[in-house]
């Protein structure tokens, strides 16, 4: 079973939210780099860049598929995740401790549609 934090925020698309007063890390979940294998590129998006809830944000690689990343929130990027341009498999290593953007959010209303660890739990049991 892949792990999952309590306190974070998920989505079906399979990345997490972790709210740090109005900033948000967004990173894909422990059972998407568990599915998607060895993980060999993450396209991420510009510092400043204005990202939208349900709208993809970048891309990740792996040796088996590429998926894009949808952000599970709307907000400012405030930070990439430099770490994975050199090392992207450490989404392999803990998908969780690994954020791959920061943003400022706009509208912490958007959390309320997001799963809790325990609903995200069942959706993935289905």
């Amino acid at each position: 079973m892949a792990k999952v934090i309590e306190g974070l925020y998920y989505s079906e698309s399979h990345e997490f939210v972790k709210i740090a007063g109005s900033v948000g890390y967004i990173g894909i979940t422990d059972y998407a780099q568990h599915a998607l294998g060895n993980i060999v590129y993450v396209d991420m998006p510009e510092v400043d860049d204005d990202i939208e809830i349900n709208e993809d944000f970048g891309a990740i690689e792996s040796v088996k598929a590429a998926s894009d990343l949808k952000s599970p929130v709307s907000g400012k990027v405030i930070e990439v995740n430099e770490a994975l341009e050199d090392e992207p498999g450490l989404l392999n290593k803990d998908a969780f401790e690994n954020w791959i953007i920061k943003v400022e959010l706009t509208d912490t209303s958007e959390l309320k549609d997001l799963m809790d660890a325990k609903a995200y739990e069942e959706f993935c049991a289905e």
